[in-house]
């Protein structure tokens, strides 16, 4: 589903053209801290598979991919020896004083101006930078494969941020200048943090304190009831709040691996409100927190319960089809559905399909997919088989070393060198409030996005019935996020070339969850859009327009346009014998 201090990017190969000046290779990868709180997401493929795996994954490469690249390197004994050259000449430089290096304008981690100030803390910096660049220089000059580049990459960026001074006590001014002002009780706070952090998994620094919110009085409080229930999920019917409301109601599949209220926020920035007060009729599934006992539930199980959802709502409403929205991994699962609906001849109880930062095409989709191995694989599925469920803490913590300067040394600085106090914000605590995976759906999706599976035709199945995305050809509202570095947008643009109806492909602004959670209202949101989707989402980039404001409208807008005739909204909650079990959010939302 990320925050303030934002550092050095891990340069893509994608951008493979000339080394960046030192400034830009620091510039953040994306926008102000709450954004950089989103960036908490669900790359399914490579989350799963290095979930398994321990710390040092992240700082040393496949052996493979380190011979691979000291073979390359080797083979270029000019280009090393001529960065080594540029590297000695710039640590002269340093030494005497005469660097012009400098961080990028929005690293936060050397903002203070004793950075700059102090001889010798500027001669750190700039010595840090200086080797940074370095690396980053030599991993293009081994013109590696895309998935070797991958791998190099994000192993040299968990190392390099690693080794950055503003993670040093004694060097970090704030740590200094905090210990001044509190008579060293910062530096006890900071130890006492540490400890408590490192004693329980994730063992990441805390991003924000768990007290900070309460499910269903600060967050998920939009009114409602839970109406349906089964061993996988409740279904919640929200209350209207408008007179009258659209006829076909909206089904809403959260992601499977993190809990519902992604949607449902605090007042003012829930999806789910929105809906509401635009007079549509919502419903939502909170998926249960598996264990042990749930060892079996895979990818059928899963979509039988979106079609227990879907016959509920349809009970409920007395309707004969079901708008549906989906959310990452949640989506993977929904377009697997429709699929079978389809085979079945049932798609016509689907009036519209929206997948939100959901990728169904594994080619080529970043780090995500380049981390993927045999041996990474068989661990990871032989791990969660014999827990029988793979653990919220440890996706938490693979999440957090995606991008270590914002989700890990950040809050390394703040917590224990400064002893202070994370900031709270709700979508950092969502993202702590972890679940599990059924170690059959753990499997399944790895199976799935190894083969990428999805982008041919009868090479998965759902419920018994091979999987033709191309029939499904309801229409679609697909959403990504421009600076989604777990699905990279152009991965979720593909979608639109693989389900068989007619797309509108919306690029919101910033990344992975923060392009969701857009309320109106921001001056800073926009999104971007166009009248067609070309197989070329490069060609769509060229022609589509910028649109101030949030997604959140358009898409009740082309909903609307799906949703029949507005109709006297309903006055109790439930119907067709279902009948309210608890108010919301439910009870499932508080399984840990």
């Amino acid at each position: 589903m990320a925050q303030p201090a934002s550092g050095s990017p891990r340069p893509t190969k994608q951008s493979r053209t000339k080394p960046a000046e030192p400034a830009a290779r620091n510039a953040p990868s994306d926008g102000p801290a709450p954004e950089g709180a989103a960036e908490v997401g669900l790359p399914l493929d490579m989350v799963l598979v290095d979930a398994a795996r321990g710390p040092l994954r992240r700082l040393v490469p496949p052996a493979g991919t380190a011979l691979r690249f000291g073979s390359a390197l080797a083979r270029r004994p000019g280009a090393v020896a001529g960065r080594a050259g540029e590297l000695a000449r710039e640590l002269a430089r340093i030494a005497a004083g005469n660097s012009e290096l400098a961080p990028g304008r929005k690293d936060k981690r050397f903002s203070d101006p004793a950075w700059t100030g102090n001889p010798l803390l500027k001669r750190a910096m700039q010595a840090h930078l200086a080797a940074a660049r370095t690396a980053w220089e030599l991993i293009e000059d081994a013109h590696l494969d895309w998935q070797d580049d991958e791998r190099i990459r994000f192993s040299a960026t968990n190392l390099v941020d690693a080794l950055a001074p503003s993670n040093v006590p004694v060097v970090n001014p704030l740590s200094l200048k905090a210990a001044i002002d509190t008579g060293g009780r910062s530096a006890v706070r900071g130890l006492t943090q540490f400890v408590k952090d490192l004693a329980t998994p994730p063992r990441v620094p805390s991003m924000v304190d768990p007290d900070a919110f309460s499910v269903g009085e600060d967050l998920a409080t939009t009114p409602g009831a839970v109406i349906f229930r089964t061993d996988v999920f409740e279904l919640i019917q929200y209350r209207p709040s408008t007179e009258t409301v659209r006829e076909v109601p909206l089904l809403m599949v959260p992601p499977t691996i993190n809990k519902f209220y992604i949607a449902d926020l605090a007042q003012g920035r829930s999806i789910v409100e929105h809906y509401v007060a635009s007079g549509q009729q919502v419903f939502m599934m909170s998926w249960r927190n598996p264990d042990e006992r749930h060892a079996e539930w895979g990818l059928d199980a899963y979509g039988q319960a979106i079609l227990d959802a879907m016959d509920a709502v349809e009970r409920v409403t007395g309707q004969q089809k079901v708008a549906l929205q989906a959310f990452c991994s949640g989506g993977i699962i929904t377009s697997m559905l429709l699929a079978h609906l389809a085979a079945t001849g049932r798609l016509d109880r689907v009036a519209g399909l929206s997948l939100a930062v959901t990728v169904l095409d594994w080619q080529k989709a970043g780090t995500v997919s380049a981390l993927m191995d045999e041996e990474s694989v068989k661990a990871a599925t032989e791990k969660s088989r014999r827990k029988g469920y793979l653990d919220g803490a440890q996706l938490a913590e693979v999440f957090a070393w995606l991008r270590p300067n914002d989700l890990v040394w950040n809050y390394w600085v703040n917590n224990y060198l400064q002893g202070k106090n994370p900031p709270n914000f709700d979508i950092l605590y969502w993202n702590a409030d972890t679940t599990r995976m059924s170690a059959h759906l753990h499997r399944d999706f790895i199976d799935v996005a190894l083969g990428n599976a999805l982008t041919e035709a009868g090479k998965s199945t759902m419920l018994g019935t091979p999987v033709d995305l191309s029939t499904v050809t309801v229409d679609s509202y697909v959403t990504a996020g421009i600076a989604d570095h777990l699905c990279p947008w152009q991965s979720c643009y593909r979608s639109t070339q693989l389900l068989g109806g007619r797309s509108r492909f919306v690029l919101s602004t910033s990344g992975h969850i923060a392009s969701l959670v857009n309320p109106p209202g921001n001056p800073k949101s926009t999104f971007q859009v166009a009248a067609e989707t070309p197989a070329d989402p490069e060609e769509w980039l060229a022609s589509a327009e910028t649109v101030q404001g949030s997604w959140w409208p358009d898409f009740m807008t082309w909903l609307g346009e799906r949703s029949g005739e507005e109709i006297p909204a309903p006055t109790a909650l439930g119907g067709g014998g279902l009948t309210e079990l608890a108010d919301a959010p439910g009870t499932y939302v508080f399984d840990k």
